[in-house]
């Protein structure tokens, strides 16, 4: 698995390039923007599988870096991961708002970074191509194919990042019932995620404007979570 890091303190990407290479992945650092997309045009083949990216960057900033990576139908589902300044809850919420799929607070640990990587990659590398064959999770114009990670609306196909992804899913496996923000949290962030509720409904708002015309299907219920409004079950 290829991992780039754009990160411009030279001790913390010489750190995390040595460990995950180290680690059994395959990695590459970059200090700033500039030479990172001149290995992403030289790579467009071969691209990163996934991104560490750091939000204060000389020159480009990593929100900027984000927003373009997700207005491009090339890399627009390559998972990234936010390196944010400790404590800076705005960081977070930006990032999130603009499409990472999860940060990490400086200064962190090896083990927490290679723990929420593999979270990611876990969901990520799969076989874009399949899917039509495949039994897909339906409620109403919603449907999910698993193995292809593939989401549609309308028969439409719509992009999303993995957190939103894996929203998605738990509220469309649990269609009919309320989802607490803390089960919520703790079903996709994991137990130990020390995040806010707030995280919650950042990814609930961006998912419901990607939904489209399928947006009222998710419900707020308010003082507890969220509900999907169930219309069908499992089919072909």
């Amino acid at each position: 698995m290829k991992i780039y890091c754009v990160e411009d303190d030279n001790s913390i990407r010489e750190l995390v390039v040595y460990t995950l290479n180290h680690s059994g992945f395959e990695a590459q650092g970059f200090e700033s923007a500039e030479p990172f997309w001149k290995a992403m045009d030289d790579d467009k083949e071969d691209g990163p599988d996934l991104l560490l990216l750091d939000i204060m960057l000389p020159g480009q900033d990593g929100l900027s870096i984000l927003k373009e990576l997700r207005a491009s139908s090339q890399t627009a589902d390559l998972p990234v991961i936010m390196l944010t300044a400790k404590g800076e809850e705005v960081d977070k919420v930006m990032g999130l708002d603009a499409g990472a799929d999860d940060y990490v607070a400086k200064p962190f640990g090896m083990m927490e970074l290679l723990a929420r990587i593999k979270a990611v990659a876990r969901r990520a590398g799969v076989n874009q191509h399949e899917g039509e064959q495949e039994q897909a999770l339906v409620n109403g114009p919603i449907a999910i194919y698993p193995k292809a990670h593939i989401v549609k609306v309308s028969g439409e196909n719509v992009q999303l990042t993995l957190k939103e992804y894996d929203l998605l899913t738990v509220l469309m496996e649990h269609a009919g019932n309320v989802m607490t923000r803390d089960a919520l949290l703790t079903d996709i962030w994991g137990y130990d995620f020390d995040g806010e509720t707030r995280t919650v409904d950042v990814h609930v708002r961006t998912l419901r404007q990607k939904l489209g015309s399928a947006r009222k299907m998710i419900e707020t219920v308010r003082g507890v979570g969220y509900r999907m409004h169930k219309e069908e079950n499992f089919q072909k």
